[in-house]
This record gives structure tokens, C-alpha cells and sequence, in this order.
């Protein structure tokens, strides 16, 4: 069902009605409202290199809905792989109107993830999912608090526990208890990187104040750093077809409020002992569609140009939303 014409207040009525309907215990049901400007009050699309496409605020009568962390999409730009910091995955599908516009979400399912030992949700702390990447035949997976990259066969994950578990790089005792591994991301086969894994913390800094994080494979194996600017800190990133990473920053703090960022960084950039930052590409704050931003996809999509797919963590709090907003990027020359 599309919201497009129905209130915050209206989808929330709808989604505690909806608790006495029938339903599989891992189909979600799923009510979206299309949101058609990133600028409140204004009809503003175009920002730098970036064009807002539109957004979807999401809620569900399934309590397990929400907690959005990281988001990938499947090459055909529409399935998509969700997992949420509760250790839970969703998977789903978009739907577009007759303009393309993100319209609902469809075929939802949450299911819970199995940590090595083929376990449930052993509690937040061992199952605090953040980072995601589809690798090939596998899915990795970023945690916090209980510090790690655990694999997981694809096509299986949901059904099964993690296969393996990855070297880090960064020793854990430099990364705080919910300031772990919030980005994890695979590079493109022709970058420099090769295809390397690389992952970035949120908040975990070195003796310079910079965020830690690391090549965990191929030619260029070994550690690195993200400059770190302000209060904002990493959620997540995702590299682009010429090598060069985006990055999504978020604050939420009550001193300063909620913001967002996204950053490029040049993927030639990235090398072991390199401290890098990044061209800013976009900035929110609370007089934009945002809320707690955690998730970032980029995809190619049928015309080639580069979609950009944010989602947000509404920390099971009436007070946040579950936001989906789609950009569309000006693409520029691969990187030297």
C-alpha cells in the first residue's frame, strides 16, 4: 500500500489496527508516505552533484520493524538486504510510481540472524549489527560491542549461522563499546583496492583524533585513517564504480541537534598509513527530511547514472522515523 496521501498520524492508526490482522511470524507488513522534498518547505532537487529523486517515510504494525543499519541493494537495483542493530535481517523489495519515484516497500520479511554457534540474539550486546556488504557468494557483517566481521553464505544467510569470522586489523581495545565497526564495503575489482574490504568505525579514534580503519584484503591489505571534523561520526559508506568511497556521517546530539553529511573520498586515495578526507557532497540538518541517518547504497541504475539510497534508524522511538531518500549523483571522470 502506498501512503502518499495519508499522515504520520494516519500510518500509525493504520499500523495498531493492523496488529489483529493474520500474518506470517516473518512477513511485515509495510505502510510508506512518499516524501517529495529534501529541503522542508521548499522545492529545491538540486544540490552540488546531487539531485533529490524523493523519499519514503516507513512504519509497520511488526514491532521489529525499524533499528535500519545498513542497506544493499541486489544488481537488479529493486531486492534489497537490510540488517538491523536488534540482529535481525529484512529483506524487501522497492516499488516505483508511474514517474519512478520510491513509491512502498513490498514483500518484507524479518528474520533473525545466527551468530557462529547457529544462535538467536544472544542480547544487543553479541548481536549489534551495523556494516553489510554483498561479496560474491558471501555476505559480510559488521558488529559493535562485540567487535567483528562475521560471514554468512548468500544465497542462505537468513537461514543460516556465520561461516567465519574476518581479522579486523584494528585492535578492539581502540574501539569503544558502541563506537565499533560502522561501515563495511567492498571495492571495485578495478580500483586500486582490487576488490579489498574495507571498513571504518564510527567513533573509534587514534592517538590523533582521527576515525580508525582498515584495507582487511588484497594488494593494499593494512590500516588507515578517515579525518574526522566536528561532532559527526561514520555510519556508513559505499564505494562508487570508479573507486572513490562515499561516506555518510550523522550527529545527534541535543547540543547541536540531528545532521547529516555525505562525503567523497577519492578512491586513490585510500592506502595503507593514509590519513583521507573527502569532498562534501551534501549536508542536513533539521530543516531537511532527515532523522538519525545509518544506511547508505549506491547503485547503477538502468539509464547509468549512479542512484544513492539513504535510510535512516529510528531507534524504536515514536519520537524518529524510518526514512528511504533517493539521490541521483552527477557523475565526474574516475579518479587519477
Amino acid at each position: 500500500m502506498t501512503g502518499k496521501r495519508l499522515s504520520r498520524a494516519a500510518l500509525i492508526t493504520f499500523c495498531i489496527a493492523a496488529r489483529a490482522c493474520p500474518a506470517s511470524a516473518r512477513d511485515v507488513p509495510v505502510i510508506s508516505r512518499q516524501i517529495s522534498d529534501f529541503r522542508i518547505g521548499s522545492s529545491q532537487t538540486h544540490f552540488g552533484s546531487l539531485e533529490f529523486l524523493g523519499g519514503l517515510e516507513m512504519v509497520s504494525s511488526r514491532a521489529l520493524f525499524g533499528s535500519l543499519s545498513s542497506i544493499r541493494f541486489r544488481p537488479d537495483q529493486r531486492h534489497f538486504v537490510v540488517v538491523l542493530d536488534t540482529g535481525q535481517w529484512l529483506t524487501g523489495s522497492i516499488e516505483r510510481d508511474a514517474k519512478g519515484r520510491l513509491s512502498d516497500l513490498s514483500n518484507v520479511e524479518i528474520t533473525p540472524m545466527k551468530n557462529i554457534a547457529g544462535r538467536s540474539f544472544e542480547g544487543k550486546g553479541h548481536m549489534d549489527a551495523e556494516g553489510l556488504a554483498l561479496d560474491g557468494d558471501r555476505i559480510l557483517v559488521s558488529f559493535e560491542q562485540d567487535h567483528r566481521v562475521d560471514v554468512y553464505p548468500d544465497p542462505g544467510f537468513a537461514e543460516s549461522g556465520a561461516i567465519a569470522t574476518l581479522p579486523i586489523l584494528i585492535p578492539r581495545k581502540m574501539l569503544s563499546e558502541n563506537r565499533g565497526i560502522e561501515t563495511i564495503a567492498v571495492a571495485p575489482a578495478s580500483s586500486p583496492l582490487k576488490g579489498g574490504v574495507v571498513i571504518v568505525s564510527e567513533r573509534g579514534l587514534d592517538s590523533d583524533g582521527n576515525r580508525l580503519a582498515a584495507i582487511l584484503s588484497g594488494p593494499l591489505k593494512g590500516r588507515f585513517a578517515v579525518a574526522r571534523d566536528g561532532s559527526f561520526d561514520v555510519t556508513d559508506g559505499a564505494f562508487l564504480p570508479n573507486g572513490d568511497l562515499l561516506l555518510l556521517e550523522r550527529r545527534f546530539n541535543m547540543a547541536e541537534g540531528i545532521g547529516m553529511r555525505l562525503r567523497r573520498v577519492k578512491g586513490a586515495d585510500i592506502r595503507p598509513g593514509a590519513v583521507v578526507d573527502g569532498e562534501l557532497l551534501l549536508e542536513g540538518n533539521f530543516n531537511s527530511q532527515i532523522d538519525n541517518m545509518e544506511g547508505l547504497d549506491a547503485f547503477q541504475a538502468a539509464d547509468g547514472t549512479t542512484h544513492l539510497i539513504l535510510v535512516s534508524d529510528d531507534n524504536h522511538s515514536i519520537l524518529q522515523r524510518n526514512l528511504m531518500l533517493e539521490f541521483r549523483l552527477s557523475e565526474r571522470p574516475a579518479s587519477n
